[in-house]
């Protein structure tokens, strides 16, 4: 079983046109990866607006997890003010269900 990582992305502030722009290459980023991508979806503000991006993924290792990080369109855009990737353990749930 392959370590798991969360990564939260918070967007830089007014870059929702970027953010649009780079939305389908960044699903595609997603896609691709589908064995690694546990979860993925945006983050919303209290009107539901995109704010940001949280991915569970799986990954050999922490470098792992920020080369892909690094790797996603929305990040070569230049569109996250930060991105924080951290070691994740999935308790319980339905995910932690499939990966038992």
């Amino acid at each position: 079983m392959m370590p798991t990582y969360i990564l939260l992305c918070r967007d830089k502030a007014d870059h929702g046109a970027l953010r649009a722009e780079t939305r389908e290459a960044h699903l595609g980023y997603i896609k691709g990866a589908a064995n690694a991508v546990l979860l993925a979806g945006p983050l919303l503000d209290d009107d539901e607006k995109p704010v940001g991006s949280m991915l569970i993924i799986e990954a050999s290792n922490l470098d792992d997890a920020k080369q892909f990080a690094a790797g996603d369109p929305y990040a070569r855009a230049g569109l996250f003010q930060t991105v924080d990737v951290r070691p994740y353990r999935i308790v319980t749930g339905e995910l932690a269900k499939e990966k038992a």
